[in-house]
């Protein structure tokens, strides 16, 4: 899309130097005159911009995904969609939406990312009103924290002050340094506005395998009692969540002030993922690449994955991460 505007920007632009070549000199006056409200015009409609022509949340679009296209996770979709949904209806929220997702490797948290970003974003993921940073990646060094720190505050202040509807997503969360995650709390706090800027209606995304032992115990313990996973609540889970992470001193969250004065709205659990969520995955991938579903396939590649615990093999060790590579095989 992109290289679609790109191309006709320039393909308007060449035209216009063109006639500016053929007038007499007023003429060519005009048609320079009109050639930049023109260009203007042509800029704000190519480019994107902070407004609702490039900003629209669409609520039954992302309901909609969140039912075909997210497996296994009714805690996390009703979560996600009730959360989005109040926040971006409130025209004058007190604070940033801030949403921590917590779970195993496989499990959907980076996937329920991006579709809220799709949903909010006309150009989703690509949008530049979309940070994404990698703990691993962006801050690798405990040792320099302090500069990341600095880089980080003014990154997010700059990014809100030019689009107050921005949209931060933090990967591997628990592997941050504590005080650069503390660093943001202000930005997440019930401030008007901190130093000019209001980020009231930004939001926030952490992503997190911190908790997910706690997660899994509690999915296997209701496997084991023999009830469905699908009664499962927050509430049986919340709790426990919220204090796994807390008091974990191996993670970036431990004693965390941002979780410690209430400012994380929603700890969103999701759940180790079965041979049939795991099934499900390897269709809809099917789907996504314009191909006819094959669960002949589907089976072989969902079979192929190793199951814990070793005995009972009830959830996959890499829930659907490595779906994609495995369909490459078996096709």
């Amino acid at each position: 899309m992109k290289t679609t505007r790109l191309y006709l920007f320039l393909t308007i632009f060449s035209t216009i130097a063109l006639l500016v070549d053929t007038f007499e000199p007023v003429t060519t006056a005009v048609v320079i005159g009109i050639g930049a409200t023109l260009g203007r015009t042509i800029y704000n409609y190519l480019h994107e911009s902070c407004d609702s022509k490039w900003i629209y949340f669409n609520a039954t679009a992302l309901e909609a995904d969140l039912e075909s296209k997210l497996f296994g996770q009714h805690i996390a979709s009703r979560i996600i969609l009730k959360a989005v949904n109040g926040f971006m209806k409130n025209e004058n929220p007190k604070k940033p939406l801030v949403l921590s997702l917590h779970g195993w490797t496989g499990t959907g948290k980076n996937f329920v990312s991006k579709l809220i970003a799709e949903n909010i974003y006309k150009e989703g993921m690509d949008s530049s009103f979309v940070h994404v940073f990698t703990s691993t990646l962006h801050f690798p060094h405990p040792s320099q924290y302090l500069t990341y720190k600095s880089q980080l505050q003014q990154w997010i202040k700059g990014n809100v002050s030019n689009c107050e509807r921005s949209m931060f997503i933090f990967d591997e969360m628990d592997k941050m340094h504590p005080g650069l995650i503390d660093s943001i709390k202000p930005y997440l706090d019930y401030y008007d506005k901190l130093d000019g800027v209001s980020y009231r209606k930004a939001i926030f995304i952490f992503l997190s395998n911190a908790g997910g032992d706690s997660i899994i115990q509690t999915a296997l313990n209701f496997w084991k009692d023999g009830r469905k996973r699908e009664e499962m609540e927050l509430k049986d889970l919340e709790t426990m969540l919220t204090l796994a992470v807390f008091n974990n001193n191996q993670s970036g969250f431990f004693h965390a002030s941002l979780i410690d004065k209430n400012l994380v709205d929603f700890f969103v659990p999701f759940l180790p993922l079965e041979y049939s969520h795991v099934v499900q995955c390897a269709l809809a991938e099917m789907r996504a690449r314009g191909r006819k579903p094959d669960w002949g396939v589907a089976d072989k590649v969902a079979k192929d994955l190793v199951y814990f615990p070793k005995t009972e093999g009830v959830f996959s060790v890499k829930g659907c991460k490595t779906i994609v590579s495995k369909l490459d095989y078996y096709t």
